[in-house]
Formats: structure tokens, sequence, C-alpha cells
């Protein structure tokens, strides 16, 4: 992608991106600034800022090119809210979050959330409370006149509370945001609360790095709070024992996968790691692999793997028995990804194709 901007933003910016990139956190990565371009008449133009395109990834409008219902536009919220926290914990300020400078990638069920533009953002050791507040105040009113917008074209269901979901995105900001920073109390003969706390933070999909616990001068009660945390638990562990680098939902998905594999053939017992190898190259590849080759292009195979779960699943429910995955593999390919557009580059919106899956 190319941006033309001002010589002195395009560095900032450029910088800004590969701090966020180093750090981890969902961004397109800048490649260059040009300057010094002019035009045939050899006037001066302005510097471009050039980012890798993001394979698989689609601008919002491009998935309201039919009309959404509600709970795809909820979706959407909830993945730029995990976007927003994973800003913010790294002490990135955006400035300037909306649904039109973030680009999504189908993610499982769900979809993952990318910076696209960080013109207006600047990264701090840490941010304050106020700073926090005001860019999700930022995403709240962009969002509502964004969402505003598509009801007017008629591209988003005119029964979507518009204002209520503005609403709900800060809602869900500051759960998980409580949830990851939190500190917790409770007696000392319950420990076993420390392990649950972790638990929980790796359910949302985040590591701890690091855990403050606190006794009192009585010893009666314990103190626990989260100081580092990294998002990406599922798809860490997916990536050690299969090699396999996928988004967060896509993993926790495949895991389930792989743990229903393991309990099936009986082997709870025998190294993780070689029922994972097993899993990757009896089960995950030869369904992948069993898709033509010029329709495998269409989306992340391990989004492929994940419709063919469900579409399995939806078949042998309906026809109440269970299909093996060469049948189900057909039927998805000639019922579903027949249908569906080429992802890897959809830039724009694609008519009758079914965008919202």
């Amino acid at each position: 992608a190319v941006k033309e901007i001002g010589e002195t933003v395009a560095y900032n910016e450029y910088e800004l991106l590969r701090a966020l990139n180093r750090l981890g956190v969902p961004s397109v990565t800048p490649l260059a600034v040009i300057n010094g371009r002019r035009d045939e008449n050899g006037e001066r133009l302005e510097t471009v800022l050039v980012t890798q395109h993001l394979q698989y990834s689609m601008p919002y409008r491009v998935l309201f090119s039919r009309v959404l219902r509600g709970d795809t536009v909820q979706r959407l919220i909830d993945a730029l809210v995990v976007l927003l926290v994973r800003l913010h914990v790294v002490g990135f300020y955006w400035g300037d979050v909306s649904l039109s400078n973030t680009l999504f990638r189908r993610d499982a069920e769900t979809f993952s959330a990318y910076l696209v533009d960080a013109e207006t953002g600047a990264l701090h050791p840490r941010l304050t409370d106020g700073q926090r507040a005001y860019d999700l105040e930022i995403a709240r009113v962009n969002i509502i006149g964004e969402l505003m917008d598509l009801v007017a074209g008629e591209m988003l269901d005119e029964s979507v509370d518009t204002v209520a979901v503005g609403t709900t995105l800060v809602e869900r900001y500051e759960e998980l945001w409580n949830a990851l920073h939190d500190e917790e109390s409770f007696g000392s003969a319950e420990r076993w609360r420390v392990a649950a706390r972790v638990e929980r933070l790796n359910e949302l999909g985040f590591d701890v790095g690091e855990l403050e616990i606190t006794t009192d001068i009585d010893g009666v009660t314990v103190h626990i709070q989260p100081k580092v945390v990294e998002a990406g638990h599922h798809s860490r562990r997916l990536l050690r024992l299969t090699g396999l680098d996928v988004q967060e939902n896509q993993a926790r998905r495949l895991l389930n996968d792989l743990d229903e594999y393991r309990a099936a053939a009986d082997r709870q017992g025998e190294d993780e790691e070689f029922v994972a190898h097993d899993w990757l190259t009896e089960v995950f590849e030869p369904a992948v692999r069993s898709v033509p080759r010029e329709m495998r292009r269409r989306l992340e195979e391990a989004q492929i793997y994940h419709e063919l779960l469900d579409h399995r699943w939806l078949v042998s429910s309906g026809q109440k028995r269970d299909i093996p995955m060469s049948e189900a593999v057909k039927s998805y390919v000639r019922d579903v990804l027949a249908h569906r557009p080429d992802e890897r580059a959809l830039l724009a919106p694609v008519g009758d194709a079914d965008a919202e899956g």
C-alpha cells in the first residue's frame, strides 16, 4: 500500500510501525519512505509511505458489501477491542481509532484486527488512565459515525443501534483491561486462585510473564496483580507443537481438534509433541491438501480447516451420521468455497460474494 503524506510524518509513522512490529502488535509492516519524487512537469510530489500488503485482510467496507446483521458488527467491534487493549498494553496511544484505520482478517469464527494508520499515534513507556480514556472516547465517537454512514447507505441493517454498539465497545474494552490488570485479594488458604487467575488470562489469549504476589503482614490476605501480560497464548502453543503459525482463535480451534484427536486415539499419556506431529501429518495436512490448489489459496489454510470442521458438523447433524472428512471436503468445496472470493487481496466490495461468512 502507498500513502502520500508529509515527509516528517511519513518517517515518524514508519518508525512507529516498525516499533509495533517488533512488539508483536498486529499492524501492517512498513517497507519504505520515498521522497524527492516529481511529476512529468517537474513539480515536487508528496513523500509516500509504502507498507506491505497484509494477505487475507479486508477493509471493513468490503465486509459490508452486503447488508450485515448486528452480530457480525459485534464481531468486528470485539476484534477492535482486543487490538486497542494490546496497543495500550505496550504504551501506544492511537489518537484516531476507527474501523477505517483497521484491517480485518478471518480468525476462526471471529475476526482479528490490524492497525493500518499510525499517523496520529505515539509510543510511551506507559499510558495514563486519561490517555486510554481519551483514545477510547475517540473510538466510540468514530465508530458510531461510521456505522451511521453504513445505515444511511443501506449497507447495515437499520435495526442495529449504532449508539449502543459504541457503548458496548467501551464496556468490553474495560472488561478486558480490568481482567488483565486488576488486583485480586483472597484468603491465604485460597492460593489455588493464583493458578485460576493465570488460567483465566490464558483463556482470554494472554500469557502472564510476571505476576506480583504480596501477603499482608498478618499473613491472612494475599494480593495478586498481573504485571507483564502478552497476547498470543494459543498461537504460541500451536506453533511450538506443530510449527503452524496462525492467528489466536484459529489456534484455539486447532488445539481443540488436536485434543479431540488425542482423546479418540487414547494417547493422553503420550508426549504431547509426538501426538501433535501425528495429528498434523495424519489429519490437518491431508484435509487441507485435498482441497483443490486453485481454491485453497482463497483463504488461509487454518481458516479452511476451521470451516471444514464446521461444515462437517453441520452436514453430519443434518444427515444424522458421522460423515468422513473426505466427504466433507467435497461438499465444502462445492457448496461453500466455490462461492467465496479470493481474500488474499480483497480490497473492494465483492458484490454477491458471501462476505459475511
